[in-house]
């Protein structure tokens, strides 16, 4: 089969035949119709931002695909089934604290390493072989439509960060970083999980003029400026209430100060969810102060990609019409432009766009 491989970072992505996956017990083989292409893969690909991850390697986290074999321990997956392919791929020998590696991207530890040397290749490729439980049926979708179903990947992320913040209807969410590619789709998720409003700072007047556009008053932009106590005073004053749920999706490049002028912004008993990437380049760490969490019993937890559950209560909220999957533009490019595809995201990073490989 193809496959777009990745033999050394910084080096251009080559297009060649590569073994077909092999099919075991507790596995699936998915022929990928559409996979997702990152804003910030060019940076992983190049090292920049020094991912553990084990080459050569076929990259691409997430698919849309039909699936092509089951093992003999899938009872209700069925050849011919369209999925959703979950890249988070978890250990299952202990159910506590199972290792994780994000395939065709990222791991956690020497465990996620181990994971990735079986599951580490990744969807830029013809065929893609998955854990069972990461095949997450569809149902029938229009074959036209496989690409536009993609977004879930970039949409699961922040549904992640704001299932571990115990978001209810009716609450006001922060979303730090609303003018990136998954802080965009954060705003969207939050609405369509019930949120009252939504608070979206952030210094890109385009994205922030394009989110009230599209959601009007449900959405209150603010125009940081990098002072941090003046933000902070203009961020509470936009929710018009008190801001129960704060959650961070700032990439690395951003520091400590906007994050932290978000985060104190929730209300007393609210709650802080961290998803970004801030330190991870050896920046500084975030400082939040010790009384000022004890004393207003604030929640702060990090959370990493989501449960397993997750993607089966999204595909829900998609097909009842709650997210809109059309709020995203798509750009498609064949396997062949795989490297095309990589340099596209790179350059259309802005929320509600999704660049795409269709294999």
């Amino acid at each position: 089969m193809k496959a777009a491989v990745l033999k050394e970072f910084g080096s251009p992505l080559s297009v060649e035949d590569v073994p077909e996956p092999v099919l075991g017990t507790g596995e699936v083989i998915v022929d990928v119709v559409a996979a997702a292409v990152l804003p910030y893969a060019a940076e992983v690909f190049s090292g920049e931002r020094r991912y553990p991850l084990t080459l050569p390697v076929t990259p691409g986290a997430g698919a849309v695909g039909r699936v092509r074999e089951v093992g003999p321990d899938a009872t209700r997956l069925a050849p011919g089934q369209w999925v959703l392919c979950d890249p988070t791929i978890r250990s299952r020998d202990h159910a506590l604290t199972p290792d994780i590696a994000l395939q065709g991207l990222s791991a956690r530890g020497d465990g996620g390493l181990r994971l990735q040397r079986h599951f580490g290749q990744g969807s830029y490729a013809e065929r893609l072989l998955i854990p069972t439980e990461n095949a997450v049926p569809l149902g029938p979708i229009d074959p036209a439509d496989a690409a536009r179903w993609l977004v879930l990947t970039t949409c699961l992320v922040p549904y992640g960060g704001l299932l571990a913040g115990g978001l209810e209807a009716g609450e006001t969410v922060l979303v730090s970083g609303a003018t990136g590619n998954f802080g965009g789709a954060a705003v969207a998720v939050a609405l369509a999980m019930g949120a009252a409003r939504v608070v979206a700072p952030g210094r890109n007047e385009e994205a922030l003029t394009g989110l009230e556009r599209r959601f009007g008053a449900h959405v209150r932009t603010v125009r940081l400026t990098g002072d941090e106590e003046r933000d902070r005073e203009r961020m509470t004053a936009a929710a018009h209430g008190p801001i129960d749920l704060v959650l961070d999706l700032l990439p690395p490049t951003a520091g400590t100060t906007p994050v932290r002028a978000a985060a104190m912004t929730v209300r007393e008993y609210g709650r802080v969810v961290l998803m970004g990437g801030v330190g991870m380049l050896d920046g500084a760490d975030l400082p939040l102060p010790y009384r000022w969490l004890m004393r207003n019993n604030v929640t702060v937890r990090g959370q990493w990609m989501f449960p397993r559950h997750a993607p089966v209560r999204l595909i829900e909220l998609a097909r009842c019409g709650r997210l809109d999957l059309g709020l995203f533009a798509l750009t498609e490019f064949a396997l062949d432009d795989a490297g095309e595809a990589v340099a596209h995201a790179a350059r259309h990073g802005a929320p509600f766009g999704l660049t795409v490989i269709r294999p």
